[in-house]
């Protein structure tokens, strides 16, 4: 019972609370960049898709705690989760200084990714620490990309989503050691499929 309430009081901060980040943001002290309308919606769609993506990590690590029987292993998703919320607050932070909204599928997002956190957590350990190398390869890749389209003068912007890579990779990173095992690439396939599914709806929506 007391898991099931902190993953529902997960699920209620990340979609309806303001979240407050443990680290100052990376865009702190840069000047906001004076952008024209069309650069100002691209930045903005970017970091919708990157909340977004935050809001699924919320989901995946809160759901994969919740499962496991590893205390160790639990530890570190949550501690996982602790940074994600710093992201969270990142790029939240960003689209109100962009003037634009998170995406209005928020809690169909976080759903999705807490049931595949929940249902990788069941079969084993190493295959939901292989869902997490994997989800945050993916997202890295994304982050990649964006700081390519970013505008170059949103210094803001683009300096949140380069520690924000930083962190993904580091998390894939530390699964690996904890033990992960490598998803198959039918796996992989369909989970960029979902994701690009995903991303695209962001974008707009």
């Amino acid at each position: 019972m007391d898991k099931i309430l902190t993953a529902a009081d997960a699920a209620l901060r990340t979609l309806f609370a303001r979240p407050a980040a443990s680290q100052a943001s990376p865009a702190q002290g840069i000047a906001e960049a004076d952008l024209s309308d069309a650069e100002q919606r691209l930045a903005g769609a970017l970091m919708r898709v990157n909340h977004v993506g935050e809001v699924c990590a919320q989901a995946l690590y809160n759901a994969q705690a919740m499962v496991t029987r590893d205390m160790h292993l639990r530890g570190h998703l949550i501690e996982a989760a602790r940074e994600e919320t710093d992201h969270l607050a990142w790029s939240r932070a960003r689209l109100d200084a962009l003037g634009q909204r998170p995406s209005l599928l928020n809690p169909l997002w976080f759903a999705g990714a807490f049931a595949i956190g929940l249902v990788a957590a069941k079969i084993s350990d190493r295959v939901s620490l292989g869902f997490v190398v994997e989800t945050e390869n993916q997202v890295s890749a994304h982050l990649g990309s964006h700081l390519d389209r970013l505008p170059e003068q949103d210094q803001a912007s683009r300096a949140v989503v380069q520690r924000m890579k930083e962190d993904e990779e580091r998390h894939a990173a530390e699964a690996l050691e904890a033990g992960a095992v490598l998803l198959p690439p039918p796996v992989q396939n369909l989970m960029r499929a979902a994701a690009k599914v995903m991303t695209t709806t962001a974008h707009y929506v």
